[in-house]
């Protein structure tokens, strides 16, 4: 068996390895059914999902002929790490700071990641975001997370 593309049959797998990690895990919360799913139905249901697709990936890479055999470049280091330690620091600073003050925060990290790094289009992102997730998280699903420092709003 040969491999005729390298970026979609590893980024199949990791579809793969994710959804099956993330099926797993759902399997810990009550499922419920379909007209009460319970709090692991959708995270199952899109594990599975995402696992399948991931295996579509990877049975195409091996079925359908790529020129050069699309390899795979080197791993982009920096961007990676940036990003891993911003959604660390966003779970981390959400408690203690709000959602108000760590959205910009997480956002203003990421930016660095990339190449092109412009003030107004970071500070416009940060309150559209502020503004989404607040809208979304707060009043859209009730969730009860802290929009101001806990020293503000204690």
């Amino acid at each position: 068996m040969k491999i005729k593309s390298q970026r979609d049959f590893f980024s199949g797998l990791m579809f793969v390895v994710v959804g099956l990690a993330f099926a797993y895990g759902a399997t810990d919360y009550a499922m419920g059914s379909g007209a009460r799913p319970g709090p692991g139905y959708f995270p199952m249901i899109l594990s599975v999902i995402m696992a399948i697709l991931g295996a579509i990936v990877i049975f195409t890479s091996l079925t359908i002929e790529v020129e050069g055999g699309d390899p795979v470049g080197d791993i982009a280091w920096r961007p990676l790490l940036i990003i891993v330690f911003a959604i660390t620091l966003f779970g981390a600073l959400l408690p203690r700071l709000g959602l108000i003050i760590t959205v910009p925060i997480l956002i203003i990290v990421t930016s660095f990641a990339g190449k092109e790094f412009k003030w107004g289009g970071v500070l416009i992102a940060s309150v559209v975001l502020d503004v989404f997730s607040w809208l979304v998280f707060v009043k859209g699903l009730n969730l009860t997370i802290p929009m101001w420092p806990s020293f503000i709003a204690g």
